[in-house]
């Protein structure tokens, strides 16, 4: 499972399933961390519904764009949208800039002219994102040997037993 924020509280968006197994979009499937394209999959699916329960694009852990968990590129121009606020302070007009600790799981947000962390629900959505991204990134990484699932892709992953 994929943890994830929503705009009250923290939800977890299964991974898509066939067979009991997730899946992994021929888009990550070279991916070398399996649980970030596993999470990228699910998020895919879970945003890509054909009514409005379908996960919010700024509810995301993960980027599409980037191929990557979201603290990790959240510092791309990309990632500035002015329109809804999203890394933007609309007092000074000016982009908001991200500072990630994957230490200590701190996430901040300041203007780039004032300083200050704008007010919004955009920047607070952004920094709740962010936090479940750390936390999903740590515990794959406090897992590494661990199998996770099977992954069904028309690219053959290597074995790890015949790993040197």
């Amino acid at each position: 499972m994929n943890t994830l924020c929503s705009t009250r509280t923290m939800t977890a968006v299964a991974a898509p399933a066939h067979a009991g197994r997730p899946v992994v979009h021929d888009r990550y499937a070279d991916l070398a961390d399996i649980r970030l394209a596993i999470a990228l999959s699910a998020e895919d699916d879970a945003e890509d519904t054909e009514d409005d329960t379908g996960l919010d694009p700024f509810e995301r852990t993960t980027c599409y764009t980037h191929r990557r968990w979201l603290h990790h590129c959240v510092s791309s121009p990309l990632h500035v949208i002015v329109v809804t606020g999203y890394r933007w302070c609309r007092r000074c007009e000016r982009e908001v800039w991200v500072a990630v600790d994957e230490l200590t799981g701190d996430v901040s947000l300041s203007c780039a002219k004032c300083g200050e962390m704008p007010p919004g629900p955009a920047n607070r959505r952004l920094v709740r994102a962010c936090r479940a991204s750390l936390a999903a990134a740590a515990e794959a990484k406090a897992h590494p040997h661990d199998e996770p699932w099977t992954v069904r892709s028309p690219r053959r992953l290597p074995s790890r037993r015949h790993a040197a």
